[in-house]
């Protein structure tokens, strides 16, 4: 058993060593045909009674990264786990999507576009993290990765991650300083064939006024004195923070993760949060504090130079019913003034709206996905779709009762359709800044496949014989 032990390792290493090395030729043995090779040197009897031993073949090597079969494997796997329909995916298509990341990732490395290793290590945290809320605990976290121990269940992550995020730096210098002109979006247009040009979606624009009904200074107090005996709770007995924000945060995009959040002073948070958050230090919990949101405090549980590693606890005063109604008797009276023409929807939103992402623009809308004011139907947000989808040319709304879902408090808001787009093909002067993306992505995409190109050309890469009959998108065979 010893000798064959000494195989296995000898085969393993020799593979290892094989695909490093970056011998200047195309082809690469698989793992079974090294181990027939070495099989076959060893004398019969002492292999006779012994399973042959399943080596993990090499895919394909780019530069300093080797691809193995298993990494195919694996990412089938993943994409699986994540609910990614892969009918359409092809182990050629992963194999080629997986040595254009290792592509970047080993170019980035000569750059000197570097990842630190907290920076790493503190992805791989949150991600643990998110997976143990997900799946319930760590034993069964790593019984599903097939993991002996929590560290080598990190350091596999470790490695996902600092590729993953080399590759994307290695991307965004590609395309950072690329910018469209005027000329060259009229251009692009031109070439376009009038029977291919694109079709967009039936569109609106949307606008709104809001009122927001206050907390009375008692329901304020409540909340302070709940947020301090949180504290004192944490401080004093040393309960877990954690499981304080699970229990109590009122925050949507924190509560799951035990109010934590990582950021720097650079993350599009409110100020005063920011500012209270880097005055803290590492293990030092905040006095309860307001923002537009309700009231905060916040523990921090590590400093990483400029980055944070905090968690935090929302909570919100109660509104009392009577605040609620005359919030929304008060949009009542609005939108009747606007309907007997005292003044227009814009400029009551200008005066009475209490939105000030809205107010100063008529109260129009901006897509979260694009940042312009039109909204696709067919990608409407469900909720506001069904709250517009019956409104005729010049009607508003009756006022509507909703939740901030950045977690704010409760509000009321009338809502009026301001245009209407029909499904059209794109025209240039009415479609324009949609046709200016579609040229700014066609550029980048020019300069990621010139890179490509280039790179490939001048890059150690040698893809196993058993992967040239693959259709890839790029030259990794460079015939």
């Amino acid at each position: 058993m010893n000798k064959v032990l000494r195989l296995f390792l000898f085969v393993c290493c020799l593979a290892t060593v094989h695909a490093q090395e970056g011998e200047a030729r195309q082809e690469t043995q698989t793992g079974d045909d090294v181990a027939d090779n070495m099989v076959a040197e060893v004398p019969k009897d002492t292999v006779r009674n012994f399973k042959r031993i399943k080596l993990d073949g090499i895919a394909a090597v780019v530069g300093d990264y080797v691809i193995l079969d298993s990494d195919i494997d694996k990412t089938l796997i993943d994409l699986k786990s994540q609910g990614v329909s892969t009918a359409d995916i092809t182990r050629c298509g992963l194999l080629g999507k997986l040595m254009e990341d290792r592509l970047y990732a080993h170019q980035a490395v000569q750059d000197s576009l570097l990842v630190s290793d907290d920076e790493v290590a503190a992805t791989t945290d949150r991600q643990i993290q998110g997976f143990v809320q997900q799946i319930g605990s760590m034993e069964k976290l790593l019984k599903f990765y097939k993991k002996e121990d929590e560290a080598s269940l990190r350091e596999d992550i470790n490695k996902i991650n600092k590729l993953r995020m080399l590759s994307e730096k290695m991307q965004s210098s590609i395309i950072e300083e690329i910018e469209i002109t005027p000329e060259e979006v009229r251009q692009f247009f031109n070439k376009i064939p009038e029977d291919e040009r694109p079709v967009f979606g039936a569109e609106m624009e949307i606008a709104q006024i809001t009122k927001e009904p206050k907390p009375t200074e008692e329901e304020k107090q409540k909340v302070i004195d709940k947020l301090n005996a949180i504290k004192a709770d944490v401080e004093d007995n040393d309960a877990s923070f954690s499981v304080k924000a699970i229990l109590y945060s009122q925050d949507p995009g924190s509560k799951s993760k035990g109010g934590f959040y990582s950021i720097t002073k650079d993350t599009g948070f409110d100020k005063t949060f920011k500012d209270v958050a880097f005055s803290l230090r590492e293990g030092e919990i905040s006095e309860p504090f307001e923002t537009p949101f309700g009231f905060h405090i916040i523990y921090i549980e590590k400093i990483r130079g400029q980055e944070l590693d905090l968690r935090h606890i929302l909570m919100q005063p109660e509104i009392s019913q009577e605040a609620l109604d005359a919030a929304k008797a008060e949009l009542d009276t609005i939108r009747k003034h606007i309907l007997d023409g005292k003044y227009t929807f814009a400029q009551a939103a200008l005066n009475f709206s209490d939105e000030k992402e809205t107010k100063f623009d008529g109260g129009l809308l901006r897509n979260p996905t694009t940042f312009d004011s039109r909204f696709e139907l067919t990608k409407m947000d469900p909720t506001l779709y069904n709250q517009v989808r019956n409104l005729k040319d010049g009607e508003i709304s009756h006022p509507i009762l909703e939740q901030d879902p950045r977690g704010g408090g409760p509000k009321y808001k009338i809502l009026m359709v301001t245009n209407r787009y029909d499904e059209h093909v794109a025209d240039f002067a009415k479609d324009y800044l949609k046709i200016q993306q579609l040229a700014k992505t066609d550029k980048q995409y020019k300069a990621i496949k010139k890179w490509m190109d280039e790179h490939i050309e001048e890059t150690y890469i040698s893809v196993n014989e058993a992967n040239h009959d693959c259709d890839f998108a790029n030259n990794w065979i460079k015939k």
